[in-house]
């Protein structure tokens, strides 16, 4: 029988690598538009960031789009998200 804690740990990887990728297109989105955007406001399901700020943020954010998926390119790999929205 396996005990519940070895479950645990099998999706503890798969939640800690959410919110790295959270972490890293927090950072790079910041980094890029020069504006501080917090980890609650971003969430990313099936290869798709979605964005909870301002119209005017979001508007900057798809001018540099090319710069963005660049930067997440290097820091997460193949694995980074595809489109924002």
């Amino acid at each position: 029988m396996i005990a519940i804690k070895d479950l645990l740990l099998r999706f503890s990887g798969i939640l800690l690598s959410e919110e790295i990728k959270k972490e890293a297109v927090r950072n790079v989105i910041s980094e890029t538009i020069r504006i501080p955007v917090k980890k609650e406001d971003i969430k990313i399901k099936n290869g798709t960031i979605y964005l909870n700020i301002k119209p005017i943020y979001k508007n900057e954010i798809f001018i540099k789009r090319d710069k963005i998926f660049s930067l997440l390119k290097e820091a997460l790999g193949r694995k980074s998200p595809q489109e924002i929205r």
